[in-house]
């Protein structure tokens, strides 16, 4: 601490400012200043500050009705984060696609989708599905947004779904879990069956495994 204290109060901006943004990302119908003020033991008085200078970045805006909700600036770090979650999660996903003869992707929740932001393609097979990085669907359809859906439950266990994306695609994926901010799943998709029983603990284990590598 300085004269006046001026770091340490800065250090506790920086905090409530961040801890506000949390709240505020976990909250799908948005917070009332009001709310907001309560969750955080402050006064309305610091959350319009924290408010305006989130607000000044993009972090936050305040719909139509007053409702504090994530702006686009998150969106554009969570982007810009892409490119690194991709990277660490290359190796594991190579080795996932190799090994079962499948693509194998990384995929992540933005809003009411699922992302794909890494997809790697098995050398060997003489057919396999051709799918994209960046490549978008409903996280209620598919494996991928499905096993998201469910680690957000705290739900581990592999998720197999058949056809909802692709007419003849069949899909295996597993949450992302222990990663704090991070929604996310490791998966594989193939235009023949999966065997569950067998499929199941590798994309798991490969979940897992791109866990440690995101700490």
């Amino acid at each position: 601490m300085t004269e006046n204290g001026r770091p340490a109060e800065t250090a506790q901006t920086l905090d409530r400012g961040l801890r506000l943004l949390h709240l505020v990302a976990d909250a799908p119908g948005g917070l009332t200043v009001t709310e907001a003020a309560a969750r955080l033991g402050v006064g309305r008085a610091v959350v319009y500050r924290l408010v305006g200078a989130l607000a000044e970045h993009g972090m936050v805006r305040r719909d139509s009705r007053g409702r504090l909700r994530l702006g686009a600036g998150v969106l554009h770090l969570a982007r810009r984060a892409q490119p690194l979650l991709a990277d660490a999660a290359l190796p594991t996903l190579r080795g996932l696609a190799e090994r079962i003869g499948a693509t194998a992707h990384l995929t992540v929740a933005e809003g009411t989708e699922a992302v794909a932001v890494a997809v790697v393609e098995p050398s060997w097979t003489a057919f396999h599905v051709a799918y994209r990085a960046g490549s978008r669907h409903p996280l209620d359809r598919g494996a991928a947004g499905r096993a998201i859906l469910a680690g957000r439950r705290g739900v581990a266990a592999p998720v197999a779904t058949s056809g909802e994306l692709q007419p003849g695609a069949h899909g295996v994926a597993a949450p992302v879990l222990g990663v704090e901010g991070l929604e996310a799943s490791v998966g594989v998709v193939a235009m023949s069956a999966l065997d569950v029983a067998t499929v199941g603990p590798l994309v798991r284990a490969a979940a897992d495994e791109v866990a440690v590598a995101l700490h």
